[in-house]
């Protein structure tokens, strides 16, 4: 296999670490001492710093503003904001905006995504349903209403959000969502929320909603990791139906950006604490000797620098799959159940040993591994159990031959 990257992806790699290269974990509040969100915005600056890297737009065609590259270089860019905790809806809003491209209408697209570029609109998505246990798609329903209505009556205006109609007035047909997303990330910063639904014909389509629109209300909830998550119900909210995406595979290609993108961020995030490890125990002496010297210190570490290298290699495996559409014996769902179940049981590993060769010096609020931890499990969470993984790989081997 060859793993080497483009001068493309390594641009667009060289760009996002002098963009993230001032970010510091420590730029808001501690989770361990805030008893709420440790702040009520995503990082503003830094969302600015990216789109005048020209990074929101890493993924967008050229005729949308972007560069035209594919997952494996947001990819890339994700693992670099993981190294420093980016407190930004990349992963989200880049996710949602390439859903849109593919699947959406070209107006839509359109008025939406050049912005999106320009870092002016922020999209999330709400991906974890009523419980985080059931699809996602099952916990909101949306049915076709002919009778008109206010559907679409507010156009998109300068910020997104405003203006004189989306649908265009005297719209004749509307779909109406009723239901709760639970665990929307960024949900009260976004602009618009993507919400996977089901129809009474039991086809799963993914609607385009407006945060601030009539029948939109958000509940705060506060993420593992400190962060604002919102509780997004929707109560007989009508959208326009250029609003909804009716492809068939949308929301599962959606859904692989998400985890393979998740991915990343855990591999990310994995390295920093790693790196941060080996520092501290090549400093860290006892009896005359750096710890990083004593066989049993060096023997986790090595252990660990395995994982973050499956890690890596399932990683890029799952990602080259999904933007080439490149063959394999298994459909691409496998290629993502083996990422995620390197990188759900992965990043745990490397943090608890991390946590275990600090000693309580890892446990000291004013040391940044902690953050780190929190910012771990919130991921293993997202990713969920990597029992529930190999369950699902072990199906997909016993549906397809392999010889």
């Amino acid at each position: 296999m060859d793993f080497t990257f483009t001068e493309e992806q390594q641009a667009a790699v060289e760009a996002a670490r002098a963009v993230f290269s001032g970010v510091v974990p420590d730029a808001v509040p501690s989770p361990a001492l805030v008893p709420g969100a440790v702040a009520d915005d995503i990082d503003r600056s830094l969302w600015a710093g990216l789109a005048a890297g020209d990074l929101l737009s890493l993924t967008l065609s050229p005729e949308h503003g972007g560069a035209g590259l594919d997952l494996v270089a947001l990819c890339l860019v994700l693992r670099e904001s993981a190294r420093v905790l980016a407190r930004v809806p990349l992963l989200e809003t880049c996710a949602v905006a390439m859903a849109l491209q593919r699947y959406g209408g070209q107006e839509l697209a359109a008025e939406l995504l050049p912005g999106v570029g320009r870092g002016e609109l922020v999209l999330t998505v709400g991906a974890n349903g009523r419980t985080g246990h059931d699809p996602a798609e099952l916990a909101v329903t949306a049915r076709l209403d002919s009778s008109g209505g206010e559907a679409g009556r507010d156009r998109i205006g300068g910020d997104g959000i405003g203006g004189e109609g989306v649908g265009g007035e005297g719209a004749e047909e509307a779909w109406v969502l009723d239901g709760v997303q639970s665990a929307v990330p960024w949900a009260q910063a976004a602009d618009w929320i993507a919400v996977p639904a089901h129809t009474t014909e039991g086809r799963t389509v993914l609607a385009l909603v407006r945060r601030g629109q009539a029948g939109v209300t958000i509940a705060e909830q506060v993420s593992t990791s400190g962060e604002l998550f919102g509780e997004v119900r929707l109560d007989a909210v009508r959208i326009g139906r250029r609003e909804l995406i009716e492809a068939d595979g949308a929301w599962e290609w959606l859904q692989a950006l998400l985890t393979t993108g998740t991915c990343a961020l855990a591999l990310g995030l994995g390295e920093a604490v790693l790196a941060m490890t080996s520092e501290y125990t090549g400093k860290r002496e006892q009896f005359g000797f750096p710890v990083a010297t004593f066989q049993s210190v060096a023997v986790q570490t090595a252990d660990r620098y395995i994982d973050l290298r499956a890690m890596e290699v399932t990683l890029w495996q799952a990602a080259w799959r999904i933007a080439t559409g490149g063959g394999g014996t298994l459909p691409v769902a496998g290629d993502v159940a083996v990422a995620k179940i390197w990188a759900s049981d992965g990043v745990r590993r490397v943090v608890q040993t991390a946590q275990h060769l600090h000693g309580g010096f890892g446990a000291d609020t004013d040391y940044p591994l902690h953050r780190f931890h929190a910012w771990a499990k919130q991921i293993e969470l997202s990713l969920g159990p990597a029992a529930a993984h190999e369950e699902a790989l072990g199906d997909l081997l016993a549906a397809h031959s392999l010889d």
